[in-house]
Protein backbone atom coordinates (compact mmCIF):
# COMPACT_ATOMS: atom_id res chain seq x y z
CA UNK A 1 0.00 0.00 0.00
CA UNK A 2 1.33 3.43 -0.93
CA UNK A 3 2.20 5.77 1.93
CA UNK A 4 0.82 9.28 1.55
CA UNK A 5 2.21 12.48 3.03
CA UNK A 6 -0.50 12.42 5.68
CA UNK A 7 0.33 8.84 6.71
CA UNK A 8 3.92 9.89 7.40
CA UNK A 9 2.93 12.75 9.74
CA UNK A 10 2.44 12.25 13.47
CA UNK A 11 -0.80 13.62 14.87
CA UNK A 12 -0.70 16.28 17.60
CA UNK A 13 -3.58 16.85 19.98
CA UNK A 14 -4.25 20.57 19.71
CA UNK A 15 -3.28 22.46 22.86
CA UNK A 16 -2.08 19.43 24.83
CA UNK A 17 1.57 20.39 24.58
CA UNK A 18 1.23 23.98 23.43
CA UNK A 19 4.44 25.93 23.04
CA UNK A 20 4.54 28.39 25.95
CA UNK A 21 6.27 31.30 24.22
CA UNK A 22 3.72 31.26 21.43
CA UNK A 23 0.84 31.11 23.94
CA UNK A 24 2.25 34.10 25.77
CA UNK A 25 2.73 36.00 22.52
CA UNK A 26 -1.03 36.07 21.95
CA UNK A 27 -1.29 38.84 24.50
CA UNK A 28 1.94 40.54 23.50
CA UNK A 29 1.71 44.34 23.62
CA UNK A 30 1.82 46.46 20.49
CA UNK A 31 5.30 47.30 19.24
CA UNK A 32 6.84 44.05 20.47
CA UNK A 33 7.62 42.61 17.06
CA UNK A 34 4.24 41.71 15.53
CA UNK A 35 1.92 44.11 13.79
CA UNK A 36 -1.04 43.68 16.11
CA UNK A 37 -2.14 41.40 18.95
CA UNK A 38 -4.10 38.32 17.97
CA UNK A 39 -7.07 36.70 19.66
CA UNK A 40 -7.13 32.92 19.69
CA UNK A 41 -10.12 31.24 18.14
CA UNK A 42 -10.82 33.84 15.47
CA UNK A 43 -12.90 31.94 12.93
CA UNK A 44 -13.80 34.20 10.03
CA UNK A 45 -15.08 32.82 6.74
CA UNK A 46 -12.47 33.82 4.13
CA UNK A 47 -15.21 34.33 1.56
CA UNK A 48 -17.13 36.85 3.71
CA UNK A 49 -14.41 38.67 5.64
CA UNK A 50 -13.99 42.24 4.28
CA UNK A 51 -11.26 42.35 1.64
CA UNK A 52 -7.91 43.50 3.01
CA UNK A 53 -9.45 44.26 6.40
CA UNK A 54 -7.50 44.07 9.67
CA UNK A 55 -9.76 41.17 10.68
CA UNK A 56 -8.76 39.25 7.57
CA UNK A 57 -5.06 39.81 8.20
CA UNK A 58 -5.54 38.84 11.83
CA UNK A 59 -7.26 35.61 10.79
CA UNK A 60 -4.26 34.61 8.70
CA UNK A 61 -1.76 35.62 11.37
CA UNK A 62 -3.67 33.71 14.04
CA UNK A 63 -3.87 30.60 11.87
CA UNK A 64 -0.10 30.77 11.31
CA UNK A 65 0.51 31.21 15.02
CA UNK A 66 -1.75 28.28 15.87
CA UNK A 67 -0.03 26.05 13.29
CA UNK A 68 3.39 26.86 14.70
CA UNK A 69 2.14 26.32 18.25
CA UNK A 70 0.65 22.92 17.49
CA UNK A 71 3.68 21.79 15.56
CA UNK A 72 6.20 22.91 18.17
CA UNK A 73 4.12 21.31 20.89
CA UNK A 74 4.47 17.97 19.15
CA UNK A 75 8.18 18.47 18.59
CA UNK A 76 8.65 19.35 22.27
CA UNK A 77 7.22 15.96 23.21
CA UNK A 78 9.42 14.17 20.68
CA UNK A 79 12.65 15.85 21.82
CA UNK A 80 11.80 15.49 25.52
CA UNK A 81 11.43 11.77 24.85
CA UNK A 82 15.05 11.70 23.69
CA UNK A 83 16.34 13.77 26.59
CA UNK A 84 14.79 16.64 28.59
CA UNK A 85 17.89 18.75 27.89
CA UNK A 86 16.70 19.07 24.27
CA UNK A 87 13.61 21.04 25.21
CA UNK A 88 15.71 24.20 25.26
CA UNK A 89 15.93 23.97 21.45
CA UNK A 90 12.15 24.10 21.20
CA UNK A 91 12.06 26.92 23.75
CA UNK A 92 14.38 28.97 21.56
CA UNK A 93 12.35 28.38 18.42
CA UNK A 94 9.16 29.22 20.32
CA UNK A 95 10.63 32.58 21.28
CA UNK A 96 11.76 33.30 17.73
CA UNK A 97 8.51 32.12 16.14
CA UNK A 98 6.43 34.25 18.50
CA UNK A 99 7.55 37.47 16.83
CA UNK A 100 7.43 38.78 13.31
CA UNK A 101 4.94 40.29 10.92
CA UNK A 102 4.04 37.04 9.09
CA UNK A 103 4.54 38.77 5.75
CA UNK A 104 5.82 35.65 4.01
CA UNK A 105 2.81 33.51 4.95
CA UNK A 106 0.49 36.39 4.09
CA UNK A 107 1.98 36.76 0.61
CA UNK A 108 1.85 33.01 0.07
CA UNK A 109 -1.75 32.76 1.26
CA UNK A 110 -2.90 35.57 -1.02
CA UNK A 111 -0.81 34.11 -3.81
CA UNK A 112 -2.94 31.01 -3.41
CA UNK A 113 -6.20 32.93 -3.23
CA UNK A 114 -5.22 34.92 -6.31
CA UNK A 115 -4.51 31.76 -8.29
CA UNK A 116 -7.78 29.97 -7.53
CA UNK A 117 -9.87 31.41 -10.35
CA UNK A 118 -8.20 29.37 -13.08
CA UNK A 119 -6.70 26.59 -10.98
CA UNK A 120 -7.56 23.08 -12.20
CA UNK A 121 -8.89 20.31 -9.99
CA UNK A 122 -10.32 20.48 -6.47
CA UNK A 123 -9.53 23.46 -4.27
CA UNK A 124 -7.23 22.83 -1.31
CA UNK A 125 -8.68 23.25 2.16
CA UNK A 126 -8.17 26.80 3.47
CA UNK A 127 -6.94 25.54 6.86
CA UNK A 128 -4.42 23.20 5.22
CA UNK A 129 -3.06 26.05 3.09
CA UNK A 130 -2.65 28.21 6.17
CA UNK A 131 -0.71 25.45 7.92
CA UNK A 132 1.44 25.01 4.82
CA UNK A 133 2.35 28.68 4.49
CA UNK A 134 3.20 28.76 8.20
CA UNK A 135 6.23 26.63 7.26
CA UNK A 136 7.73 29.76 5.70
CA UNK A 137 8.22 31.11 9.22
CA UNK A 138 10.65 28.29 9.95
CA UNK A 139 12.62 29.06 6.79
CA UNK A 140 12.77 32.67 7.91
CA UNK A 141 13.78 31.74 11.46
CA UNK A 142 16.58 29.53 10.14
CA UNK A 143 17.90 32.39 8.03
CA UNK A 144 17.74 34.84 10.94
CA UNK A 145 19.61 32.57 13.36
CA UNK A 146 22.34 31.75 10.86
CA UNK A 147 22.59 35.37 9.76
CA UNK A 148 23.08 36.52 13.36
CA UNK A 149 25.92 34.04 13.78
CA UNK A 150 27.58 35.21 10.57
CA UNK A 151 27.22 38.89 11.49
CA UNK A 152 28.05 38.50 15.16
CA UNK A 153 24.74 40.23 15.94
CA UNK A 154 23.97 41.07 19.55
CA UNK A 155 20.17 41.15 19.59
CA UNK A 156 17.18 39.80 17.74
CA UNK A 157 13.62 40.96 18.41
CA UNK A 158 14.52 42.63 21.67
CA UNK A 159 16.41 39.68 23.18
CA UNK A 160 19.93 38.27 22.91
CA UNK A 161 20.68 36.66 19.55
CA UNK A 162 20.49 32.87 19.71
CA UNK A 163 24.24 32.28 19.80
CA UNK A 164 24.65 34.71 22.69
CA UNK A 165 21.70 33.23 24.54
CA UNK A 166 23.23 29.77 24.42
CA UNK A 167 26.63 31.14 25.40
CA UNK A 168 24.91 32.54 28.50
CA UNK A 169 23.31 29.17 29.25
CA UNK A 170 26.75 27.58 29.01
CA UNK A 171 27.97 29.83 31.80
CA UNK A 172 24.80 29.50 33.88
CA UNK A 173 25.10 25.71 33.85
CA UNK A 174 28.81 25.71 34.64
CA UNK A 175 29.70 23.74 31.53
CA UNK A 176 33.30 23.26 30.46
CA UNK A 177 34.87 24.64 27.31
CA UNK A 178 34.46 27.95 25.52
CA UNK A 179 31.02 29.58 25.98
CA UNK A 180 31.24 31.44 22.66
CA UNK A 181 31.96 28.30 20.65
CA UNK A 182 29.16 26.49 22.45
CA UNK A 183 26.76 29.32 21.62
CA UNK A 184 27.71 29.40 17.95
CA UNK A 185 27.43 25.63 17.63
CA UNK A 186 24.03 25.57 19.32
CA UNK A 187 22.74 28.41 17.14
CA UNK A 188 23.82 26.64 13.96
CA UNK A 189 21.88 23.58 15.11
CA UNK A 190 18.81 25.64 16.03
CA UNK A 191 18.86 27.17 12.55
CA UNK A 192 19.31 23.74 10.97
CA UNK A 193 16.44 22.35 13.02
CA UNK A 194 14.17 25.17 11.88
CA UNK A 195 15.01 24.38 8.25
CA UNK A 196 14.34 20.66 8.79
CA UNK A 197 11.04 21.41 10.47
CA UNK A 198 9.98 23.74 7.67
CA UNK A 199 9.89 20.70 5.41
CA UNK A 200 7.99 18.63 7.94
CA UNK A 201 5.35 21.28 8.60
CA UNK A 202 4.77 21.76 4.87
CA UNK A 203 4.52 18.01 4.30
CA UNK A 204 2.18 17.47 7.25
CA UNK A 205 -0.07 20.47 6.57
CA UNK A 206 -2.93 18.44 5.16
CA UNK A 207 -2.46 19.50 1.55
CA UNK A 208 -3.14 16.99 -1.18
CA UNK A 209 -0.22 15.07 -2.64
CA UNK A 210 -0.82 16.84 -5.95
CA UNK A 211 -0.50 20.28 -4.35
CA UNK A 212 2.64 19.29 -2.45
CA UNK A 213 4.19 17.98 -5.64
CA UNK A 214 3.43 21.24 -7.46
CA UNK A 215 4.88 23.25 -4.57
CA UNK A 216 8.13 21.32 -4.32
CA UNK A 217 10.04 23.04 -7.12
CA UNK A 218 9.27 26.53 -5.78
CA UNK A 219 10.07 25.44 -2.22
CA UNK A 220 13.43 23.96 -3.21
CA UNK A 221 14.40 26.97 -5.33
CA UNK A 222 13.50 29.36 -2.53
CA UNK A 223 15.62 27.58 0.07
CA UNK A 224 18.54 27.25 -2.33
CA UNK A 225 18.41 30.97 -3.15
CA UNK A 226 18.37 32.16 0.44
CA UNK A 227 21.32 29.91 1.32
CA UNK A 228 23.25 31.07 -1.73
CA UNK A 229 22.39 34.66 -0.82
CA UNK A 230 23.89 34.15 2.63
CA UNK A 231 27.15 33.11 1.02
CA UNK A 232 27.09 36.10 -1.32
CA UNK A 233 26.65 38.27 1.76
CA UNK A 234 29.76 36.73 3.31
CA UNK A 235 31.63 37.24 0.06
CA UNK A 236 30.63 40.90 -0.12
CA UNK A 237 31.65 41.47 3.50
CA UNK A 238 35.09 40.20 2.53
CA UNK A 239 35.44 42.60 -0.38
CA UNK A 240 33.80 40.61 -3.17
CA UNK A 241 30.79 41.79 -5.21
CA UNK A 242 31.71 45.48 -4.88
CA UNK A 243 29.54 48.53 -5.46
CA UNK A 244 25.78 49.09 -5.54
CA UNK A 245 25.31 46.20 -8.00
CA UNK A 246 26.86 43.78 -5.55
CA UNK A 247 24.70 45.12 -2.74
CA UNK A 248 21.53 44.58 -4.74
CA UNK A 249 22.52 41.08 -5.84
CA UNK A 250 22.96 40.10 -2.18
CA UNK A 251 19.65 41.75 -1.28
CA UNK A 252 17.79 39.91 -4.03
CA UNK A 253 18.96 36.40 -3.19
CA UNK A 254 19.43 36.69 0.55
CA UNK A 255 16.11 38.32 1.39
CA UNK A 256 13.98 39.81 -1.37
CA UNK A 257 13.24 36.58 -3.26
CA UNK A 258 12.21 34.45 -0.32
CA UNK A 259 10.23 37.26 1.29
CA UNK A 260 7.78 38.05 -1.52
CA UNK A 261 8.45 36.54 -4.95
CA UNK A 262 8.82 32.90 -3.89
CA UNK A 263 5.96 32.97 -1.36
CA UNK A 264 3.67 34.34 -4.08
CA UNK A 265 4.83 31.62 -6.46
CA UNK A 266 4.38 29.02 -3.74
CA UNK A 267 0.77 30.13 -3.39
CA UNK A 268 0.31 29.94 -7.15
CA UNK A 269 1.69 26.40 -7.16
CA UNK A 270 -0.65 25.32 -4.36
CA UNK A 271 -3.57 26.69 -6.38
CA UNK A 272 -2.41 25.11 -9.63
CA UNK A 273 -2.69 28.59 -11.09
CA UNK A 274 -2.44 29.53 -14.73
CA UNK A 275 1.15 30.32 -15.85
CA UNK A 276 0.06 33.91 -16.51
CA UNK A 277 -0.63 34.31 -12.79
CA UNK A 278 2.81 32.98 -11.91
CA UNK A 279 4.39 35.38 -14.40
CA UNK A 280 2.45 38.25 -12.86
CA UNK A 281 3.64 37.25 -9.40
CA UNK A 282 7.24 37.50 -10.56
CA UNK A 283 6.53 40.98 -11.96
CA UNK A 284 5.10 41.91 -8.57
CA UNK A 285 7.50 40.05 -6.32
CA UNK A 286 10.89 41.11 -7.65
CA UNK A 287 10.49 44.90 -7.34
CA UNK A 288 8.46 44.64 -4.15
CA UNK A 289 10.99 42.29 -2.56
CA UNK A 290 13.75 44.74 -3.41
CA UNK A 291 11.79 47.61 -1.88
CA UNK A 292 11.14 45.51 1.24
CA UNK A 293 14.83 44.79 1.72
CA UNK A 294 15.84 48.39 1.14
CA UNK A 295 13.32 49.46 3.80
CA UNK A 296 14.91 46.89 6.09
CA UNK A 297 18.34 48.41 5.40
CA UNK A 298 17.10 51.91 6.25
CA UNK A 299 15.50 50.69 9.48
CA UNK A 300 18.71 48.91 10.39
CA UNK A 301 20.50 52.27 10.53
CA UNK A 302 17.74 54.76 11.32
CA UNK A 303 15.03 52.68 13.01
CA UNK A 304 13.76 53.20 16.55
CA UNK A 305 15.23 50.42 18.72
CA UNK A 306 12.07 50.38 20.85
CA UNK A 307 10.14 49.38 17.73
CA UNK A 308 12.67 47.32 15.76
CA UNK A 309 13.93 45.34 18.75
CA UNK A 310 17.59 45.98 17.93
CA UNK A 311 20.05 48.81 18.30
CA UNK A 312 20.32 51.19 15.35
CA UNK A 313 24.10 50.79 15.71
CA UNK A 314 24.05 47.03 15.09
CA UNK A 315 24.12 47.05 11.27
CA UNK A 316 26.96 49.58 11.31
CA UNK A 317 28.89 47.69 13.98
CA UNK A 318 28.42 44.44 12.05
CA UNK A 319 29.66 46.16 8.89
CA UNK A 320 26.65 45.35 6.69
CA UNK A 321 27.54 46.63 3.25
CA UNK A 322 24.06 47.55 2.10
CA UNK A 323 23.08 49.81 -0.78
CA UNK A 324 23.06 52.70 1.72
CA UNK A 325 26.73 52.11 2.42
CA UNK A 326 27.66 51.49 -1.21
CA UNK A 327 26.08 54.76 -2.37
CA UNK A 328 27.58 56.71 0.51
CA UNK A 329 31.02 55.33 -0.32
CA UNK A 330 30.64 56.35 -3.96
CA UNK A 331 29.66 59.92 -3.10
CA UNK A 332 31.89 60.52 -0.06
CA UNK A 333 35.04 62.61 -0.05
CA UNK A 334 38.33 61.32 1.34
CA UNK A 335 37.35 62.10 4.92
CA UNK A 336 34.06 60.30 4.49
CA UNK A 337 35.69 57.21 3.02
CA UNK A 338 38.19 57.25 5.89
CA UNK A 339 35.32 57.30 8.36
CA UNK A 340 33.69 54.37 6.60
CA UNK A 341 36.95 52.43 6.64
CA UNK A 342 37.61 53.10 10.32
CA UNK A 343 34.12 52.80 11.82
CA UNK A 344 32.03 50.47 9.63
CA UNK A 345 32.29 46.95 10.99
CA UNK A 346 34.49 48.04 13.89
CA UNK A 347 33.25 46.35 17.10
CA UNK A 348 35.20 48.89 19.16
CA UNK A 349 33.59 51.92 17.55
CA UNK A 350 31.33 53.96 19.79
CA UNK A 351 28.04 55.84 19.50
CA UNK A 352 29.75 59.02 18.27
CA UNK A 353 31.33 57.24 15.31
CA UNK A 354 28.08 55.51 14.40
CA UNK A 355 26.24 58.83 14.62
CA UNK A 356 28.87 60.26 12.27
CA UNK A 357 28.26 57.39 9.85
CA UNK A 358 24.53 58.11 9.88
CA UNK A 359 25.21 61.77 9.13
CA UNK A 360 27.53 60.77 6.28
CA UNK A 361 24.86 58.56 4.72
CA UNK A 362 22.43 61.47 4.92
CA UNK A 363 24.84 64.13 3.66
CA UNK A 364 26.00 62.13 0.65
CA UNK A 365 22.40 61.71 -0.45
CA UNK A 366 22.58 57.93 -0.07
CA UNK A 367 19.55 57.71 2.18
CA UNK A 368 17.46 59.92 -0.09
CA UNK A 369 18.50 57.84 -3.09
CA UNK A 370 17.48 54.61 -1.37
CA UNK A 371 14.14 56.13 -0.34
CA UNK A 372 13.49 57.12 -3.97
CA UNK A 373 14.32 53.60 -5.09
CA UNK A 374 11.93 52.15 -2.50
CA UNK A 375 9.15 54.39 -3.80
CA UNK A 376 9.91 53.61 -7.45
CA UNK A 377 10.08 49.85 -6.96
CA UNK A 378 6.94 49.86 -4.83
CA UNK A 379 5.08 51.81 -7.52
CA UNK A 380 6.33 49.35 -10.13
CA UNK A 381 5.04 46.42 -8.08
CA UNK A 382 1.68 48.05 -7.49
CA UNK A 383 1.24 48.72 -11.20
CA UNK A 384 1.95 45.02 -11.75
CA UNK A 385 -0.72 44.17 -9.18
CA UNK A 386 -3.21 46.34 -11.10
CA UNK A 387 -2.31 44.59 -14.36
CA UNK A 388 -2.29 41.04 -12.97
CA UNK A 389 -5.13 38.61 -13.84
CA UNK A 390 -6.34 38.40 -10.23
CA UNK A 391 -9.71 38.43 -8.49
CA UNK A 392 -10.59 41.64 -6.67
CA UNK A 393 -10.02 40.26 -3.17
CA UNK A 394 -6.47 39.14 -3.92
CA UNK A 395 -5.67 42.38 -5.75
CA UNK A 396 -6.84 44.46 -2.77
CA UNK A 397 -4.96 42.29 -0.28
CA UNK A 398 -1.72 42.45 -2.27
CA UNK A 399 -1.96 46.24 -2.51
CA UNK A 400 -2.37 46.41 1.27
CA UNK A 401 0.57 44.06 1.81
CA UNK A 402 2.75 46.07 -0.59
CA UNK A 403 2.17 49.19 1.46
CA UNK A 404 2.73 47.35 4.74
CA UNK A 405 5.98 45.79 3.52
CA UNK A 406 7.56 49.02 2.36
CA UNK A 407 6.33 51.61 4.85
CA UNK A 408 6.78 49.59 8.04
CA UNK A 409 8.70 50.88 11.07
CA UNK A 410 9.91 47.48 12.33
Amino acid sequence: MAITHADACPSTERGALAAPALRQARSRPAGSGDTDPVTVGTEQDPTTTPVGSPADETRVREAVRAALEDFLGGQRAALAGMDPALEVLVDELCELAAGGKRLRPLFAYWGWRGGLADGPGPREDDAAVLRAVAALEFVHTSALVHDDVMDGAATRRGRPATHLGFAGRHGDQGLSGDPGMFGVGAAILVGDLALVWSDELLRCSGLSDAALTRARAVWDTMRTEVTAGQYLDLLRAGGGLPGPEGAMKVARYKSAGYTIQRPLLLGAALAGADPQVADAYTEIGLPLGEAFQLRDDVLGVYGDPAVTGKSSDDDLREGKRTLLVALAEQAADDDGRRLLHEALGNPDAGPEQFAALRRLIEQTGARASVERRIAERTDEARRAIDDAPLPDDARAALHALAVAATTRTA
